[in-house]
C-alpha cells in the first residue's frame, strides 16, 4: 500500500466513523480489507482503492468503513460498572424517577448486543420494584451487520462464556442447535438503530444514562470532546454517563465530572 492510498483510506474512515488510524495500523487495514477485496473480485487492496478513489463506488465505502469498525463486545464486561448500575445508579433512580416512572438508557455502540442486553437482565432482575414502569433501552451502531445480529439475540457457546453468570444464561435463554438466544421478554426491552457518533444525538431524545464503553479510545481529542459536549446536553443533572475503564473525561471535556467512588462513571459539570 502506498503512503497515498494510506492517507485515502485514513481520511475516509475519520470522515465517515471518526476513527483514527495511525500508519503503525496498516496490517489492521490489509487484514481486514483483503477478504473484502476478494468478496468484491478484486484483485486485492489497490484495487479496492482505486475503484474508491475513481469509480466512487458508495455501497464499498461503507463496507470498507464497516469492515474497520471494531466489534469487540461481551456480557457484562468488565463486571464493575454493571455492579454499580445495578447498585447505586438503578436505586437512585428509581427514588428519583417515582412520579414519572420512565426510566431511558443508551448504549452507544452497542456491537452485537451483550452490553444493552446485559442492562436488560439486570432490569428484569428489578421487576419486582419496576412493576408499571416504562424502561426504554435504546442501543445504536453504525454497523447494520452487527445490529442485525444483535436484534436476533442468538449467541455462540463461546460468547455467553464470557462475562454470562450461568444462572443468566439458564434463565433467560434457551438453546437453539449449537447456539443460544435470549428470550422474547428480553430482547423486547431493547430497541435497535443505526447511528453515528459524528451525528448531532439530539434527535435521540434525553436519557438518564448512557453507556459509551470502550469507544472514545478510537477516537482523536476535538472528536471525543464533541461526542461528550453533546452527550452532556442529552443527560439531566442527576444522569449518569459510564465510559470504559481505559477512558476518562479529564482534560477532554469540561462537561462531565467523575462521581466520587465510581470509577468509570461522571456526572454532568456543575
Amino acid at each position: 500500500m502506498t503512503p497515498q492510498d494510506f492517507d485515502y483510506i485514513a481520511a475516509v474512515l475519520r470522515q465517515r466513523s471518526g476513527l483514527v488510524i495511525m500508519p503503525d495500523k496498516t496490517y489492521l487495514l490489509e487484514s481486514r480489507l483483503v477478504p473484502l477485496a476478494r468478496r468484491r473480485g478484486l484483485g486485492g487492496l489497490d484495487q479496492l482503492i482505486q475503484r474508491m478513489r475513481v469509480v466512487r463506488d458508495e455501497k464499498l465505502t461503507a463496507e470498507v468503513v464497516e469492515a474497520m469498525t471494531t466489534n469487540e463486545s461481551f456480557f457484562f464486561r468488565d463486571g464493575k460498572p454493571f455492579e454499580i448500575f445495578r447498585q447505586q445508579t438503578l436505586p437512585s433512580l428509581i427514588a428519583s424517577r417515582a412520579q414519572q416512572r420512565q426510566i431511558r438508557i443508551w448504549s452507544a455502540a452497542c456491537s452485537t448486543g451483550q452490553e444493552p442486553y446485559s442492562l436488560a437482565m439486570i432490569l428484569r432482575e428489578e421487576a419486582a420494584r419496576l412493576a408499571g414502569w416504562r424502561i426504554d433501552i435504546l442501543a445504536t451502531d453504525l454497523s447494520v451487520e452487527v445490529l442485525e445480529r444483535a436484534k436476533l439475540g442468538l449467541y455462540t457457546q463461546f460468547e455467553v462464556q464470557r462475562g454470562l453468570p450461568i444462572q443468566f444464561l439458564l434463565k433467560y435463554f434457551a438453546q437453539v442447535n449449537d447456539m443460544w438466544q435470549i428470550e422474547p421478554s428480553v430482547r423486547s426491552m431493547v430497541r435497535f438503530r443505526q447511528y453515528n457518533l459524528l451525528d448531532d444525538p439530539t434527535p435521540l431524545g434525553g436519557f438518564d444514562v448512557i453507556f459509551c464503553r470502550n469507544v472514545l479510545i478510537y477516537f482523536d481529542q476535538p472528536t471525543k470532546r464533541l461526542i461528550l459536549d453533546r452527550m452532556s446536553q442529552l443527560i439531566p443533572p442527576d444522569g449518569a454517563l459510564y465510559l470504559g475503564g481505559a477512558e476518562t473525561v479529564l482534560g477532554v471535556s469540561d462537561s462531565f465530572k467523575p462521581l466520587p467512588g465510581l470509577r468509570g462513571v461522571y456526572g454532568i459539570a456543575a
